[in-house]
């Protein structure tokens, strides 16, 4: 399962996440669109929170980590409302449509 963008189709695992990660903003939308999510202002505010810590960490944090850090940047944000964004699950799925790859193991940081 590839997306395709800009005429070149990227390489992902058997889940649907890049093997190497890729930040583009064509990324993010195409992925997003086979996730069947139309991209708002918060979702673009957690993607953009996961990317940087993948750039700064090598990783993205897990659930509860990403809740904690998010209350910075999103004032008012639970679970229950990450959850409206990415169904799937925040974690995994928002760092999917972050164009990220696959977060391995359960820890996170």
């Amino acid at each position: 399962m590839g997306y395709v963008v800009d005429g070149n189709e990227l390489d992902t695992d058997d889940q649907g996440y890049l093997l190497e990660a890729d930040t583009r903003d064509e990324v993010v939308q195409a992925i997003a669109a086979a996730e069947g999510i139309t991209l708002s202002d918060a979702h673009w505010t957690v993607i953009r929170y996961l990317q940087d810590e993948y750039r700064e960490n090598g990783h993205t944090p897990n659930f509860r980590n990403m809740l904690k850090g998010l209350e910075d940047v999103m004032p008012g944000c639970d679970s229950k409302s990450l959850y409206e964004l990415f169904p799937i699950g925040p974690a995994k799925q928002g760092a999917k449509v972050a164009g990220l790859p696959q977060p391995l193991g359960k820890g996170g940081y």
